[in-house]
């Protein structure tokens, strides 16, 4: 019988895109059983290649901008478009105008950077004729609350003397408040959909700055400051607003840029796979398989959280499917994900070596440990049965 496998991953932050990540996969498993039918179902969930992504699964197009980078440099940025939909549909993609890649390795201060650029994206894609724009939050390279975003689209945040706040995190510790009046009108005219990991929050133990600040180059007492200041934004928020942000749903996603989408563009936070895997056909795919793998560029503390390997492995678990997982990284306690549906996880470092080393090699060491995990299957599948 033709063993059907899935390939489903995601990609390696800063490394490999998704579909490379799978084809990897696909190669190594091809190299233990030729004859297996593999399917390829590279997926994202709102973070690099997402605006592609989307654009490929819907048969749409790609259109290339210019934008304001996180460190306030111009970079290239694609804005996806839907095909096949009534509603023209934009696809935002925030870490092509504000992700962590593009922040220098010796520039990575999240108390500097500015969303400014995904501002700029989304008026572009109002200008192009947008009725729908999805804003995929993740692989963020800031930690501004979206403020460099609104900044861009014509709002006003000031500080106590009246002048516009400065960029980045360490502008919102200045933040007094807001002035809309000269927020672009034809927002009120566009339904934008923010494509986030519900369960970030935006400030508190649990909050943005302390979760994920330093895998942005925050230290410790960089930290403290980022989460006093996004408090101090919730604040100011919560006076013009009354809207108590601190511990919204979503609010925390890419250093807080759900927060301000939610409340200063009017967007609806949704989480990401209830809008992202319908336009994947996951659970169509899954019915036709045999055994899954899937993969991450690390498994860890926060791989439940609303990453990619456990999405896929519940939805696997409620078809009975074994669930195999990828990684170029384990963190501890890496096996937390035994809980959620991962039969068994294993890294594709096969030696100790420098991170852009590990990187060069991703590629070669993915086809490698896909193709030793399909062998021991094999392996397992030929034992004498008692």
């Amino acid at each position: 019988m033709t063993l059907r496998i899935l390939v489903a991953p995601s990609g390696y932050k800063e490394c490999l895109e998704a579909d490379r990540v799978a084809e990897a996969i696909a190669q190594g498993v091809l190299r233990a059983l030729p004859d297996a039918r593999v399917t390829r179902l590279p997926l994202v969930d709102g973070g690099e290649g997402f605006a592609q992504a989307m654009a490929v699964a819907t048969g749409g197009r790609l259109q290339a901008f210019t934008v304001t980078g996180p460190v306030g440099q111009p970079v290239e940025a694609t804005l996806g478009w839907l095909g096949g939909t009534q509603t023209p549909t934009a696809v935002v993609e925030m870490a092509q105008a504000a992700g962590l890649r593009l922040v220098p390795a010796d520039a990575r201060d999240p108390m500097k950077t500015t969303t400014r650029g995904v501002g700029e994206l989304i008026q572009a894609a109002i200008k192009g004729g947008a009725e729908r724009i999805l804003v995929g939050c993740g692989d963020s390279g800031t930690n501004d609350g979206g403020a460099g975003m609104a900044q861009a689209l014509g709002l006003r945040l000031l500080d106590a003397e009246g002048g516009d706040i400065p960029p980045g995190c360490e502008g919102l510790a200045r933040l007094d408040h807001i002035d809309i009046t000269g927020r672009d009108p034809r927002l009120d005219k566009v339904r934008i959909e923010a494509i986030c990991n519900i369960t970030n929050v935006l400030c508190g133990p649990r909050g943005v700055a302390r979760v994920f600040g330093p895998q942005k180059g925050a230290s410790p007492e960089t930290v403290e400051r980022m989460d006093a200041a996004l408090d101090r934004y919730a604040r100011v928020v919560q006076d013009a607003f009354a809207i108590d942000v601190r511990q919204m749903p979503g609010g925390g996603a890419s250093g807080g840029l759900g927060t301000g989408l939610r409340v200063l563009l009017g967007a609806e936070l949704r989480s990401r796979y209830d809008v992202v895997l319908p336009y994947f056909d996951l659970d169509a795919r899954l019915a036709e398989t045999d055994l899954v793998f899937t993969a991450e560029g690390g498994i860890d503390l926060q791989t439940p959280n609303g990453k990619i390997p456990v999405e896929v492995a519940r939805r696997a678990k409620l078809r009975g499917l074994p669930v195999f997982a990828l990684a170029g990284a384990v963190g501890d306690p890496a096996r937390i994900v035994y809980q959620h549906g991962v039969d068994a996880f294993f890294s594709t470092a096969m030696r100790p070596c420098p991170m852009e080393m590990a990187m060069a090699e991703a590629e070669a060491q993915l086809i490698l440990a896909a193709e030793n995990v399909m062998r021991t299957v094999l392996a397992g599948r030929a034992m004498p049965r008692g």
